[in-house]
């Protein structure tokens, strides 16, 4: 196919609100490197990470929630997942779905014309472990037509499914995979917060195919949602956490954070486990060590991924074993309302942005 010298974008020119977000229709056209393939992105999802990057939310001088006031946060020297300052300006969108339709010059073009998906955390490009190069924070990613990604965290996907629906998954499915996969869930109880968004959702239905019973946590008109996505139970979060009974659970999974940790500790079992990432409701929390102690807990985080938590996923695609929830798409261009809708919290799934095909542009 013949390729444009430019394309259309979305650029990420400081922290800050929405208007930090510039939609720009000549952003030169990247070159794939030696190791890299370019890709044609189709669709790319909207995650909490995109909100968190953009307002500067993962510097450490931030304690509060991400809907606080955005004058309120960041630090710019420390605001990307490695820590380090973000460089501006940057692509954002962290799930990528699309074809490949140029190789690096290390690349076979055999890959040419693959439907894939790429890793959101990838490997580090220097192979330092244990060291986060993520998609749209230490490198651009799927807000736009087009993106370059090492061809080794590329994945082919031999699946029905809808762009939008594949661009469900690299981020909000393999944060939940791996969080299960650390915590070595089986078929034991499983208590999920948060669970109507991107990873909830997909934690629950990941934790079903493990065979786990699962109660989900979320506001009242979205329990319909989950119990379709396979919870066993559905509880309010409006209405505390009184009604379920203590030591009750395996394993905790926490998306959320903020106040209520102190709340879901008592309901884990004697030498059970609690797993988090992610702390929308606020990243400093009160800790009473004794309920840790006493009761032998394991606390975990979890944002590292080994490379089969991502294969494992393609696999379950590709078998039809889990299918994301797509509440809605937009195109790229109505990028502010999509974060709107997705910080009002009024879904249930994934929120997807398309691209302009090339014919419309």
């Amino acid at each position: 196919m013949s390729l444009p010298t430019h394309m259309h974008a979305v650029e990420l020119i400081g922290h800050g609100d929405l208007d930090q977000l510039v939609y720009r229709t000549d952003r030169p056209l990247p070159a794939p490197a030696t190791d890299q393939v370019l890709i044609q992105v189709s669709a790319c999802g909207i995650n909490n990470t995109d909100i968190n990057t953009r307002i500067g939310w993962y510097s450490k001088s931030v304690s509060a929630a991400t809907d606080a006031a955005v004058d309120a946060l960041g630090d710019d020297t420390d605001a990307t997942w490695s820590g380090q300052a973000l460089s501006l300006p940057r692509i954002q969108g962290a799930d990528v779905c699309g074809r490949i339709v140029a190789t690096g010059a290390q690349v076979s073009d055999d890959r040419i014309g693959q439907r894939v998906i790429a890793r959101t955390m990838m490997a580090d490009p220097d192979g330092v472990p244990n060291v986060c190069w993520t998609m749209g924070s230490e490198c651009d990613g799927g807000f736009a037509q087009f993106v370059v990604v090492r061809a080794s965290e590329v994945y082919a996907v031999d699946s029905a499914w809808s762009d939008a629906e594949l661009a469900s998954i690299p981020c909000a499915y393999s944060t939940a995979e791996n969080m299960l996969e650390r915590a070595n869930l089986g078929a034991e109880r499983v208590l999920i917060t948060g669970a109507s968004g991107g990873v909830g959702s997909a934690a629950v239905q990941l934790a079903k195919r493990r065979g786990a019973n699962v109660t989900a946590i979320a506001g009242l008109p979205k329990h319909a949602d989950l119990r379709a996505l396979g919870a066993d139970a559905v509880h309010d979060r409006q209405a505390g956490y009184t009604a379920l009974p203590e030591s009750s659970f395996d394993l905790v999974v926490d998306v959320v954070g903020g106040d209520d940790l102190s709340n879901l500790l008592p309901l884990i079992r004697v030498a059970g486990r609690y797993i988090c990432a992610g702390a929308i409701a606020g990243p400093v929390v009160d800790l009473d060590l004794r309920t840790l102690y006493l009761k032998d807990l394991t606390l975990m985080g979890s944002t590292f991924q080994p490379s089969k938590v991502f294969e494992n996923l393609v696999g379950y695609i590709e078998r039809d074993e889990i299918k994301p929830l797509v509440a809605r798409t937009y195109p790229l261009a109505d990028i502010h309302q999509a974060q709107r809708d997705f910080m009002a919290k009024g879904f249930t799934g994934k929120l997807v942005l398309i691209p302009p095909g090339l014919a419309n542009v």
